[in-house]
This record gives C-alpha cells, structure tokens and sequence, in this order.
C-alpha cells in the first residue's frame, strides 16, 4: 500500500469514528441537559443516595463524542444506561465534600444527610441512572442508587432561574469541542461585581500562563458569573464571622482554618443552570489564605491574598484533573483517607501496588524504584516518598510540584491535565 493511500485509509477511519460516536449522541441525547439533584446519606461505614429532583436545562456543553469517561478517577460514579438497550450510554466519575466527610472522625458517631449534583446529556429515552460508590477496600466501584427517568415526565422542572450576569472572558469557538471554565462570584455584592469579572479575567491570565496550561489556551472558553451576595466577604466559624453570602462558603471546613469550601452545590448549579459547564472555580472575596478543590466538582479560592494565584493554580489541579496532594507536611481533617494496600486512583500518587499504570513510562532508565533523594535524583522525575498526607507508603513524582508547594507541574500532573483537557474537548 502506497503512503498516500494508507493515508486517505486512516482519514476515513478517523472520521467513520466521528461519525459513529457523534450519530451515538443524536441516537441517546438532546442539546440540553439533565439536572439529577440527590441527597448523599451515610457516614463512616455506609451510605446510600436518592433522588431530590430533576431538571431540564438549556444547555449541554460536554462533549459530544466522548461519552464514556475513560479514567477510573474519583470516589464515585455515575452511569447512565438506556432502559431499553441497557446499552451503557454516558458515565462521569468524581468527587464530593460528602465523601471527604466521611473520613472524618464526626462521620463516626453519626449519620448525615448532604446535598450533590450531576449533570448529563438530557436523553431522548428512558434512562437508568446507577450512581456507584468506591469501595476502599478494594477500590472497585458498587451501586448505591439505581434510578429509572423518563424523559417525558411532567416532574422534570424546566423553570428558568436567576438571570445572573454572564461575561464570556475567553471565547475560542462551541461550547461542546472546547473545556468551558466557569469562574463563579462568592462575596461579592452587586458594588463589586466589576472587581470580580476583572479578578476572573486575572486568574484566567495567570491559569494560562501556567504550563502546561500555556500550551493549550485555545482549547478553553472562559465565563465569569456574577452572583451577588448579601454582604462582602466569606463566612469563618472558626473565628465567629458569618456572612450572607450566595454559595455559602467558608472556612474551617471539617475545622481546618485554611480549608474554605462549601456544601451548598445546589446554589452552585443554580448559578451555572444556563452556562456551558466544564470545570468550576468559585472565586472568594476574601484576603485570608485559603482554598480547597474536589475532582469533578468545583474549586475555590480568596482573591486577594498573597498567595492567591498559586492556590487557584494548585486546587484546580484537584477539581480539573483529579490530581492528589503530594505534600506530607501539613495538618488535615482525614483519618485513614488512603489505603496503602491498594493502588491509589489519582494520576500523580502511587502506593506501588500498580505502578505500571502510573507515571513509570515517564521514568529515564535505570530510575530506581522507590528513588532515593539527594543531589543526584532531586531535580528529576522518579518515585519518591512521602505525598498524599503521608510521609511514609505513598509515593509523589518529583521532590517539588505544584501540587507540593506550588513549583511547576510535574510531567505526570502535565500529562493527567493534558489527558483531560483532550477528553472535554472532544479530541
């Protein structure tokens, strides 16, 4: 076969392909999307989930061709199947505050019950929804709510909600063949709405001059909501200040000072219901350290602080791309929150139980496994000890990382960016 035939061959394969997975999204899926709003119920032995309602929303800006998410990342995942078929039609795994809350020692005297949020293609049929939880045990996956929608239901809401102000920051072309970043406001009242959008456009530019980052700007939209809060600032119990705020955050978050989150997705969802919605990062009228991220979920950070960029930098990492902390030094809320007995499902962390699929093709020859560090090995990538809270058992990449203390992102945290960034985009 001549080199241009084998050519033309691979050309029409690639598009047979797009073909095939685009006439899959029009077979299953409108261009809007469900809402499935549930309640997570549990604590630090077991939980389960059920529906708290449905929504129809005007707009879906995931991708269209990759349906199936391909990474095995997060605590839980949801699998959408078609009820007539039980053909596996859509699956988006991720994280939530529930989940980290039931490592905490509260989560052992007591049962709660906590608001989460999903969002899939809205379908065309009647669909089961299995919404599974990863056993720690065994880091394998198990149903905790299976639930059947019919797309036609008079109970599905459709009524339109707050009108937030939308600017479009950054605008490289539709919405479901690029990664929408969507920056939220939080403490900010509507006298200060034009310094968020202009601290959104700042985090925007200091994200995309961040490699790898830099190297793939053209993949992302950027949007800035402009919620407005009662009062200016963010809540911290810790030091008896509550604020009245849109998406209630705040710091002390399992009664860790620097850790400034929120429980409230429903106003999250909310305010991004008419917005396409890859990635979000809540940004905080605040001047306080703080910050957290939750794979799939959301981010956050002040605005204002000295620190302020990195922090973005480094919990986006988290909620974009499911990297873990490599750092082993600092106080968290967390009890047994790995097993050293099994591999880890973050990209950048490793127990050695299955290193292969890690970072070891990244590794020059000869790299020793575990790597020692001294003078020799600390500028490079290799295996080293120590991440993921711990200082003995789990393994990072390089002796200093973004998500460490704030260096550039190793290659294994670039490659796991660039892998996502290439899923939501639809390549």
């Amino acid at each position: 076969m001549t080199r241009l035939k084998f050519l033309f061959l691979s050309l029409a394969c690639i598009f047979f392909a797009q073909a095939c997975t685009q006439s899959t999204y029009d077979k299953y899926f409108e261009d809007t999307s469900l809402r499935i709003d549930f309640m997570s119920i549990g604590d630090a032995v077991s939980q389960t989930a059920v529906v708290h309602e449905l929504r129809q929303e005007p707009v879906w800006g995931g991708p269209k061709k990759n349906l199936i998410e391909p990474f095995g990342y997060g605590e839980y995942l949801m699998e959408v199947y078609d009820a007539a078929s039980e053909e596996l039609i859509y699956s988006r795994s991720f994280c939530s505050l529930f989940g980290e809350w039931r490592t905490t020692a509260e989560a052992k005297v007591e049962k709660q019950a906590w608001y989460n949020s999903m969002s899939i293609p809205f379908p065309k049929n009647r669909i089961i929804v299995d919404l599974k939880a990863r056993n720690k045990a065994d880091m394998k996956f198990y149903s905790i709510m299976r639930h059947e929608i019919d797309p036609t239901s008079m109970f599905i809401d459709k009524s339109p909600l707050v009108d937030n102000k939308v600017v479009k920051i950054q605008d490289n072309g539709g919405c479901t063949d690029k990664v929408d970043l969507v920056f939220i406001a939080e403490g900010y009242t509507e006298a200060e709405l034009d310094k968020f959008f202009a601290d959104a456009e700042r985090f925007s530019e200091a994200l995309f001059s961040c490699p790898p980052f830099d190297t793939c700007r053209d993949d992302f939209n950027v949007w800035a909501v402009g919620t407005v809060s009662m009062d200016s600032g963010t809540s911290s119990s810790g030091t008896g200040v509550y604020k009245n705020t849109a998406l209630k955050t705040g710091y002390y978050t399992f009664g860790l000072d620097r850790y400034l989150t929120t429980k409230d997705m429903k106003s999250i969802k909310d305010a991004t219901w008419n917005v396409p919605c890859d990635a979000v990062f809540l940004l905080i009228n605040a001047e306080t350290y703080g910050g957290g991220g939750i794979y799939n979920s959301y981010a956050c950070g002040t605005a204002d602080n000295e620190r302020t960029l990195n922090v973005f930098t480094h919990e986006f990492g988290h909620s974009f791309a499911g990297l873990g902390d490599e750092y082993f030094e600092s106080t968290v809320a967390y009890e047994s929150y790995y097993n050293l007995e099994q591999e880890l499902w973050e990209p950048n962390i490793t127990t050695l139980v299955d290193f292969d699929r890690k970072w070891k093709d990244l590794l020059p020859e000869g790299t020793p496994i575990p790597t020692p560090l001294n003078d020799e090995t600390k500028d490079k990538i290799g295996v080293f000890e120590g991440g993921g809270y711990l200082s003995e058992g789990i393994y990072r990449p390089v002796d200093h990382c973004m998500m460490r203390d704030y260096a550039p992102f190793c290659p294994a945290c670039s490659r796991a960016i660039l892998q996502m960034v290439d899923f939501l985009s639809d390549k």
